[in-house]
């Protein structure tokens, strides 16, 4: 933007007609005025519009070397004419009618040299002392300044816009470089670089008009002091100014590049975080060597500031994601060493315990496991699991020895761990014997079971093909081989074990469902999926000694160890009494009372429950059951119509007496009984609308056709997964279902 200097006296080249005429002391006036003021002003004289004097406004505007008087203006500024100001110059000397026009758009020059301005303008006839038109005066302000910041105001709001609504950084810096690039008055060429995490770097961040191959050139350069304009901006953490890269030695071992690219200076800022951290550099580049004006230094800092708010959300937006994916992979990993460890603990049988330990590792953690114990002084594969039964029967087929602590390339991977006790990795086929070619084995893991400190055995995942470990799946192997070992080397405390991991780990499930006669039962638990936490539902099914069956479903307040425990205590106390007393209602005030006697270290907080006994008859179930402040349960008849079951009872472990009453129903062949917790009623959708208990009551009605008691679970998993749309759940979801079949 070219800057006029205030009017000086006029030229004497300029002046024209004698001091004394009215004209001539109205024009001086003039003069004199607009001369002392950034004003354009122009005296034109005849309808062929002779420029008679003007004020060095005019003549920057017009450009200065081609202004001369005594001639036409449509000759000295010849693109007047096509843009029609010559036009009414006319209509003004004609019409003695003044014209006024506010941001008047006028480029002046031509080719390369040409300029875009904008003016407020006016065009005034002159007239002589007889009031005669003798010429168009011309008076404007120049308001090219005032266009150019409401259109860099215009782009810069659009960009903040942008970043606001989180568009790749990628576009938004480049929209800024492009849109810089087209408002400057001079051409210039923007580039943006960006810091790489230690700030020793720079990367390509967006330059559309620099040459490809300068840009790739400069991508990676190391920051640092006479590393070009960039690099030394960003060392020192403050703009550098190069006016000539010809002559300045910041760009000695970049001047050839520059050449190439026809760049001859290069004005660089640095782009900072709130902090202070670098983010990259802002820099502008120029075909000529050229100073900064302080407008220019005021731009450049105002889109480095700009850029660094990209930036800065940027790197949020990646920090956010990673810990999302940190978050999710930290889940999956819960859910994998939950699953392993719920299998792991399924029966008292150590082999089977450890098979299912290897065929837990396959395929997450690698393509081949073996789990290999010490017995009796001597090595021997316990468990192995494959792709494919030749592959598994080859691995099976290797018996590795137990040897010293050695660590030379001849012992098996296998004894060096069981005499170290210290995981072992390598990317390479395992040195002792083995099937490796056959099987395809490019690497190894061997990690040690271990006891009190001793390893008794290990866990060995191979990978095939591009498989390779990281320690991610190192950690991960590790702690799975810690379970299982505490697992298998813990026989009198297995039973304790399984149970704790079922419960506590899989939502309390029942290992297998028994053989009720004259009933079909099926069950559903899906844990929420946040956290550590223990969830409190739970459900047991179990005989009586006189032919009849008892079954409970129920919910702990709260998670954690304490539910846990409090869990335990209900069912325990349930299975123990039940025998013993003659009715549902009895059972749960001795739960009552177990609950009320509780230490205060294994927690107070209250449980909802449904319990019942069921006696099969040929006609179907006798069904007497009593509700603790727990959700209706459900009565799905023959025909398909839907019955809440809500007998009055309060919450147990709060009162001494819950006030509980025994309700009883006959169930019929294809009728079914349904209980279920509040996670299914309370899970929600997107909106954070409750599935609820009219939506629950259609589901289970729907599944009246199926005559299963898994059609009915089926039924209720479906409608509740379409209505959450398959989020997350932040609840534990137990289902109970009892189907009465053909009399005993």
């Amino acid at each position: 933007m070219t800057r006029v200097p205030g009017w000086q006296a006029p030229q004497p080249a300029l002046t024209a007609g004698p001091r004394g005429t009215a004209g001539a002391g109205e024009e001086h006036d003039l003069r004199m005025l607009f001369g002392q003021s950034t004003a354009v002003f122009a005296s034109l004289a005849g309808p062929a519009h002779m420029l008679q004097a003007a004020n060095d406004a005019f003549l920057r505007a017009i450009g200065g070397d081609r202004a001369r008087t005594g001639l036409p203006i449509a000759r000295i500024v010849p693109e007047l004419v096509e843009q029609g100001l010559v036009a009414l110059l006319d209509r003004v000397y004609r019409t003695g009618v003044p014209y006024t026009g506010r941001d008047t758009r006028i480029v002046l020059g031509e080719g390369a040299r040409s300029r875009e301005a904008y003016f407020d303008l006016t065009l005034e006839p002159r007239h002589d002392a007889g009031g005669n038109t003798t010429g168009v005066r011309v008076i404007g302000v120049e308001t090219t300044q005032v266009k150019q910041a409401q259109r860099l105001t215009a782009e810069h709001r659009a960009l903040l816009e942008q970043i606001a609504r989180q568009a790749p950084l990628a576009d938004v810096l480049e929209g800024m470089a492009r849109a810089i690039e087209q408002l400057a008055p001079e051409e210039v060429l923007v580039s943006v670089l960006l810091a790489d995490p230690d700030g020793r770097h720079l990367r390509h961040g967006a330059a559309p008009s620099l040459p490809e191959f300068y840009n790739r050139a400069i991508d990676g350069i190391a920051t640092g002091e006479g590393v070009g304009s960039c690099g030394t901006a960003a060392h020192r953490r403050q703009s550098v100014i190069v006016t000539d890269i010809g002559t300045d030695p910041f760009w000695d071992d970049f001047r050839a590049l520059a050449d190439e690219a026809r760049l001859a200076a290069c004005w660089s800022t640095p782009i900072l975080a709130r902090d202070g951290a670098l983010l990259g550099t802002f820099a502008m580049y120029h075909r000529t060597p050229r100073a900064p004006q302080d407008a220019d230094l005021a731009l450049a800092q105002i889109f480095a500031g700009t850029a660094a708010l990209a930036i800065e959300r940027h790197q949020a937006d990646l920090a956010r994601q990673a810990a999302e994916a940190r978050e999710q992979a930290a889940r999956d990993d819960l859910a994998f060493l939950l699953a392993a460890s719920t299998a792991l603990t399924a029966g008292l049988d150590a082999d089977q315990t450890l098979q299912r330990l290897a065929e837990s590792c396959t395929p997450k953690l690698a393509p081949l496991c073996a789990v290999d114990v010490v017995e009796n002084g001597r090595v021997r594969r316990i468990a192995t699991s494959a792709p494919t039964e030749d592959q598994r029967v080859l691995l099976a087929a290797h018996f590795p020895p137990h040897g010293a602590a050695r660590t030379d390339a001849g012992i098996d991977a296998v004894a060096r761990v069981l005499a170290t006790g210290t995981s072992e990795v390598a990317r390479r086929t395992p040195a002792g014997p083995g099937r490796w070619q056959e099987l395809g084995v490019t690497g190894y893991l061997c990690v040690p079971l271990l006891d009190r400190g001793r390893a008794f055995g290990t866990l060995t995942l191979y990978s095939t093909g591009e498989h390779a470990f990281d320690g991610h799946t190192v950690a991960l192997a590790e702690e799975l081989a810690r379970r299982a070992a505490s697992t298998a080397h813990n026989a009198l405390q297995y039973t304790y074990r399984h149970t704790l991991a079922r419960d506590l780990q899989a939502g309390l499930l029942l290992p297998d469902l028994p053989q009720l006669p004259g009933a079909d039962i099926a069950t559903h638990y899906h844990p929420a999926g946040e956290g550590l936490d223990v969830g409190g539902d739970f459900y047991d099914v179990f005989p009586l000694d006189d032919g009849r069956w008892a079954f409970l479903l129920g919910d702990v307040c709260g998670r954690g160890a304490h539910a846990a425990t409090t869990t335990a205590l209900v069912r325990h106390t349930a299975r123990a009494v039940a025998p013993l007393l003659p009715g549902p209602e009895e059972v749960a005030g001795a739960v009552n009372r177990a609950l009320n006697n509780r230490p205060a270290s294994h927690g107070t907080g209250f449980v909802t429950l449904v319990h019942g006994h069921l006696t099969p008859t040929q006609e179907g179930l006798e069904v007497a059951l009593v509700r603790a402040g727990h959700t209706p349960a459900l009565h799905l008849a023959a025909d398909g119509a839907v019955h809440p079951i809500a007998p009055p009872g309060l919450l147990l472990g709060v009162t001494d007496d819950p006030v509980l009453t025994t309700h009883r129903l006959h169930l019929r062949p294809d009728e079914s009984l349904v209980l279920y917790t509040d996670g299914i009623t309370e899970a929600r959708d997107a909106s954070g609308d409750q599935f609820g208990e009219r939506r629950l009551a259609a589901a289970v009605a729907t599944a009246s056709g199926t005559r299963t008691a898994r059609g009915v679970i089926d039924a209720v998993v479906r409608a509740v997964h379409a209505h959450t749309g398959g989020a997350v759940i932040d609840d534990d979801q137990a289902v109970l279902v009892i189907t009465a079949t053909a009399g005993p």
